[in-house]
C-alpha cells in the first residue's frame, strides 16, 4: 500500500518508537531524462522530469518497523503558536 508523502503541514512519525527524523524510503519512479554523453562516452543527466512517483514503503531507521509510519501535524503548522512551552499561548 502506498505511503502518503509529507506535506508542508505534516511529517512522518513512527508509531512504535516515536522517531520523527530517520526513515528508509522505497520509491518507484517513472522519469524522463535528457542525458548528454561527452566525447569519451561518459553520460551526464542534464534534465530530469519526474512523470510519476510512489512511495512504496517507509521503514523506521531507529526500530526497523515497517508499515508503522503515520502522518502527523508539523509543529507550528495549522495555526499553532510556537511559544516554547506546550499548552501555552
Amino acid at each position: 500500500m502506498p505511503v502518503p508523502l509529507p506535506t508542508p503541514g505534516t511529517r512522518w512519525r513512527c508509531t512504535l518508537c516515536g522517531n520523527l527524523t530517520r526513515f528508509d524510503v522505497t520509491r518507484a519512479s517513472r522519469v524522463k531524462e535528457f542525458i548528454h554523453l561527452d566525447l569519451a562516452g561518459e553520460p551526464r543527466v542534464e534534465e530530469r522530469e519526474v512523470l510519476s512517483e510512489t512511495v512504496e514503503a517507509v521503514q523506521c531507521r531507529w526500530c526497523n518497523a515497517v508499515d508503522q509510519v503515520e502522518l502527523v501535524d508539523r509543529p507550528g503548522a495549522g495555526g499553532e503558536q510556537a511559544s516554547g512551552e506546550p499548552g501555552q499561548a
